[in-house]
């Protein structure tokens, strides 16, 4: 670690210093400058830069936070906004040190959407868009929903652990993406509202990211900053005991007092759930090796076959009705059975592949329409369209898979006790067909004028057969950069590119995953960074903070500095705040004579304290719909614990760094 005085060196040397004065006592900046004299006795004074840079970023600054919350632009027209303003004032009316050299320009301002931690947050989110898309996590959240009929309790618990561990390690927006789900049938179980669950799964993943450097993108950003300035590293496990302690003290208040503020919405409790209960008529040929063959009925029913239910099975050209008394499944058999879309669509990611001929068919479709092997396979819902040619026919009278390329794994007829075979039914003007196919060939459906494609039924079905090789690359990944083996950002871009190389995500998932928003926000908050440290507004931030509190002592003002960033988090976005407040620790722990590692850990630990407002975090805002919460919700509940975590980094921070 470098001294304090090498850092100080590393400062821009301006041709003005910020400089507060008061009666008595010298100026907080370094310039040898004498300072003015007060113009009564006993009064502070103020002595402003003359600088207008440092005010002008500052009310750009100011602007770009209330457009931010204001909501009425996007946040990628408000970020490129940003930027071109800073570029075009420092373009114009250049900022020069005293030997004439223009100190900011395009260069600095845009070097952040080229920055490695940038790069590292975007792989990480194509690293988990990996895992989700090869269902590699698919696994392990089934057994913890299966769990919930007989511990339900523990369960939910051990799922916010869960999900708190998960986010330390991956990107916190698709765990909670797969844990609402999850949840809500958790939530059914038990006979709670939604609303008592989902801001719990927010805060929990919240609690994961300050665990270790890459929990959060936050983390990143702030670490990147601070060895940009020359203050050091911060390694993967560095602040994990800070965070661990203010997770817990967290985690206690959300089980113990959250029960009594998150809000009761009853009302709505019904309204969200895992699927929405229609059933489909599928059909299931049993083939040799087949995971349901050996299957034996208990009490007229099949127990082992959960979530859905046997209508009929025929058994060469013997059709078996129920009740079903003494009946083993055998190779050869076929099963007609009712299940929910959601069912259905977990049969397709099962690893056993009790729909796998359904899934060769669909792929031989895509190959014989020239697509991608490793395409995204889709599933849709289509509405036959009254006037069809279809309509009187049955699906292989029509030729349904050799015309679209897609396989119907289901038809959904209201009002119908159907015991036929899927091959053999007629259908009907309104029926809708659960079809499964490629990205492409489903989305063909839309010319197709015999059925109407619902656009918002689309949903992704993962390819588990990837789903090791997915675990793996993740596992890799984690290892390299725990261990310090390679960088954050070289282990990011290589996992990344290992999971489009193996076959787990195509370039187009990829590309999905490749957000935007954090891309622009991101860039456009370190292009603020990068200007309020050249203008010398983080100095001027630091020295104000120091000065004022001077006489507190370093755990007084270590406490001030975490709220301060704790407060601006829940209005501003964390990643903007961590990239502002950086360059502001390291200076205030240089005038204060610590370890700016102190300083950047509160920056890192405060701007995840992101509870208070919905629009604080991204998995706020995912749980806010699911929830049915009011934007005051996350005032009641979330304030208290920001308080909270507050005092007790306040308590916990002195004690574990040996502070005086």
């Amino acid at each position: 670690m470098k001294s304090s005085g090498a850092l100080l060196a590393l400062r821009p040397k301006l041709w003005y210093r910020a400089r507060l004065t008061a009666f008595g006592g010298r100026a907080a900046s370094t310039d040898e400058a004498p300072a003015p004299p007060p113009k009564s006795p006993g009064r502070m004074e103020f002595i402003l830069p003359e600088q207008w840079h440092m005010w002008i970023t500052f009310g750009v600054i100011l602007a770009a936070v209330a457009l931010y919350i204001a909501d009425r632009f996007t946040i990628e027209i408000v970020s490129l906004g940003l930027v071109i303003t800073l570029v075009a004032i420092f373009q114009f009316f250049p900022l020069m040190d005293d030997s004439g050299k223009r100190l900011l320009g395009a260069t600095e301002l845009l070097a952040g959407f080229a920055n490695p931690a940038l790069f590292a947050i975007m792989a990480l989110l194509v690293l988990g868009q990996g895992l989700f898309h090869s269902g590699a996590l698919e696994g392990p959240t089934r057994w913890l929903a299966g769990h919930a009929e007989t511990m339900p309790t523990i369960t939910l618990v051990g799922a916010y652990f869960l999900v708190m561990v998960m986010s330390g390690l991956l990107n916190n927006t698709p765990v909670v993406v797969m844990f609402i789900p999850i949840l809500a049938a958790i939530a059914g179980q038990q006979n709670l509202a939604t609303s008592r669950v989902m801001m719990p799964l927010s805060y929990f993943a919240i609690f994961g990211g300050m665990l270790t450097l890459i929990g959060s993108s936050t983390n990143l950003l702030a670490a990147q900053t601070m060895r940009n300035m020359g203050a050091g590293t911060i390694g993967f496990f560095d602040f994990t005991i800070m965070g661990l302690g203010l997770a817990a003290v967290g985690a206690v208040y959300m089980l113990v007092a959250g029960r009594y503020v998150i809000p009761d919405r009853s009302s709505m409790a019904g309204e969200i759930g895992v699927s929405d209960g229609r059933q489909f008529i599928a059909q299931i040929d049993l083939t040799p090796g087949h995971s349901f063959v050996g299957m034996q009925s208990v009490s007229g029913m099949f127990p082992d076959l959960p979530d859905m239910t046997v209508r009929m099975i025929q058994r060469h050209e013997t059709p078996l009705l129920p009740p079903f008394e003494n009946v083993t499944l055998r190779t050869g058999d076929t099963l007609i059975v009712a299940a929910t879309r959601q069912r259905l669509s977990e049969l397709l990611a099962s690893k056993g592949a009790p729909l796998a001929g359904v899934i060769d068919a669909a792929r031989m479709g895509a190959e014989e329409e020239e697509a991608s092997p490793a395409e995204e396979m889709v599933l849709a819902e289509a509405v036959v369209a009254p006037g069809s040619r279809m309509v009187g026919v049955s699906l292989a009278q029509i030729g349904f898979h050799y015309q679209t390329g897609c396989t119907a794994l289901g038809i959904q007829r209201r009002s119908r006790m159907i015991r036929i075979r899927m091959r053999d039914m007629r259908l009907e003007a309104g029926d809708v067909l659960l079809v499964f196919g490629s990205q492409s060939n489903v989305e063909g459906l839309r010319a197709n004028r015999d059925v109407l494609l619902l656009d918002w039924s689309k949903k992704s079905v993962p390819r588990v057969s990837h789903a090791e090789r997915a675990q793996l690359i993740f596992l890799g990944t984690i290892t390299a950069a725990a261990t310090g083996f390679m960088p954050i950002v070289l282990a990011a871009l290589l996992g990344a590119s290992l999971m489009i190389a193996t076959g787990c995500l195509n370039i187009r998932q990829a590309g999905r995953a490749f957000d935007r928003q954090i891309f622009m926000l991101v860039g456009a908050s370190l292009a603020m960074g990068t200007a309020l440290q050249a203008t010398g507004g983080a100095l001027f931030l630091a020295e104000s903070l120091v000065y004022l509190l001077k006489d507190a002592g370093v755990p007084v003002v270590l406490s001030a500095f975490f709220l301060l960033v704790a407060m601006l988090t829940n209005v501003l976005s964390n990643n903007a705040t961590a990239v502002l407040f950086t360059p502001v620790a390291v200076n205030t722990a240089i005038s204060l004579n610590v370890d700016p590692m102190i300083f950047v850990v509160a920056v890192i630990l405060a701007a995840n304290t992101s509870f208070v407002t919905p629009i604080a975090y991204q998995t706020n805002l995912l749980v806010m719909g699911p929830g049915h919460y009011k934007f005051r919700d996350f005032v009641v509940v979330g304030g208290p614990l920001a308080l909270i975590i507050w005092a007790a980094f306040s308590l916990l921070a002195p004690w574990y760094y040996g502070l005086h």
